[in-house]
């Protein structure tokens, strides 16, 4: 019972610190009004977050002829929060205080061969130690989340499988312990496009949701209940390695036919290689490049680049319409770098894709949007990761932000 009683004041921190976020100031019969708490429940969880300098009084409000209300701020000084998305390419960066301002960045490239454990672990710390030490003097920082790739037993801290680089049972944030002196929370990049989306983006205040992310690879963050889907393991989302095509392209993960292979990067390179071999608008080893010309392309009018859309639309469209038959969200967001540079054309070739497969009940129920978050969903998302642990901490003893 105390667990369980631990669990629901944790998640009622979460929706308090979500909405003062989104309205701040904010009264507290406000917080009360929109998050469903009891103004006793909003004051003993203010009270916390006032003492651990989270939020601050914020002057009064006129309450329409009765006594002025107390109005509450997000401290922007309580605390920075690092979010790091370590991609294929990539280490990237970023420090935001809790009013979500950008404080510093770092970016440390990956190098084709370069991803034996040890060495990205010493790129993921050289950028976090450049980003701390590029943000205000005297902030202290409440954490870091890191988001990799691949499956991750979260709990230990444990890159279980990583298919672009080979990876089994790395032990990432011990490794990292070492070099890094903050509190460290691993995920995957589709759970912290979910997060981000889930406390400031399309998926806030939805109990069932989506978010697809599509780059190099590709995966699905799920939300049932207004809270991450996380399964038995921690691998639920694997969404880009379930079969689209029987027996159809290799993919990373070692099978055939995976949606990845057909909807992310190098899926679509292929689409466009099998669609026209010679085409200027591919070029060989760049995935970022070949995405840019194609979308380049589009906006020309170029007719090869229209019939690579239209059929990575097709793929993309036939397996979302199995995440709305199975699982019935109100919301579906597409994020990711591929996502963003197709942009409204693919998101639109592939709502009509999912009319012609999903079924019409479930189907009448799903928004299907883009992301609208101007910030890096996953540095944004793994960051909350830092903050939800920092939330989750208070009040347990030795609970101090070091």
């Amino acid at each position: 019972m105390r667990g369980t009683s631990r669990d629901i004041r944790t998640a009622n921190r979460y929706r308090l610190v979500r909405q003062a976020m989104a309205e701040s100031p904010v009264s507290r019969p406000r917080l009360a009004a929109a998050t469903g708490l009891s103004l006793a429940t909003v004051a003993t969880l203010v009270g916390e977050l006032l003492d651990h300098g989270m939020l601050v009084d914020a002057g009064f409000e006129d309450s329409g002829g009765g006594r002025p209300r107390g109005l509450l701020a997000v401290n922007p000084r309580g605390g920075a929060l690092i979010g790091v998305d370590v991609a294929e390419t990539h280490v990237r960066v970023e420090v935001v205080d809790l009013a979500l301002r950008v404080l510093a960045r770092a970016h440390e490239e990956l190098r084709h061969g370069e991803h034996q454990p040890a060495r990205v672990a010493g790129r993921i710390a050289a950028a976090v130690r450049a980003a701390a030490a590029r943000a205000a003097a005297g902030q202290r920082v409440l954490g870091a989340g890191i988001s990799v790739p691949g499956m991750v037993d979260r709990e230990g801290g444990v890159s279980v499988f990583a298919a672009d680089w080979g990876w089994h049972d790395v032990p990432l944030l011990g490794l990292l312990a070492e070099r890094v002196p903050y509190r460290l929370y691993l995920d995957t990049p589709p759970r912290a496009c979910l997060v981000a989306e889930l406390w400031f983006g399309a998926a806030r205040g939805r109990d069932d949701a989506v978010v697809v992310s599509l780059g190099t690879g590709v995966g699905a963050g799920l939300a049932l209940g207004g809270t991450p889907h996380r399964g038995a393991s921690n691998g639920a989302g694997e969404w880009g390695h379930t079969a689209l095509v029987l027996d159809g392209r290799p993919c990373q993960c070692g099978r055939r036919g995976c949606v990845e292979s057909y909807v992310g990067a190098p899926g679509i390179m292929r689409n466009l290689r099998e669609t026209s071999p010679d085409s200027p608008l591919l070029c060989p080893g760049d995935q970022a490049a070949t995405i840019a010309r194609l979308a380049q392309g589009c906006d020309e009018g170029d007719p090869v680049a229209a019939q690579v859309l239209r059929s990575t639309a097709g793929y993309l469209g036939a397996a979302l319409a199995d995440l709305v038959n199975l699982l019935n969200p109100e919301v579906i967001v597409l994020t990711g770098w591929v996502a963003r540079r197709l942009g409204p054309r693919l998101l639109e070739l592939a709502r009509e894709a999912v009319a012609r497969h999903a079924l019409r009940r479930p189907l009448a129920a799903t928004e299907i949007v883009l992301s609208s978050l101007p910030a890096d969903p996953v540095c944004l998302g793994a960051a909350t990761f830092a903050l939800e642990g920092t939330l989750a901490a208070l009040g347990r003893p030795g609970a101090g932000v070091r």
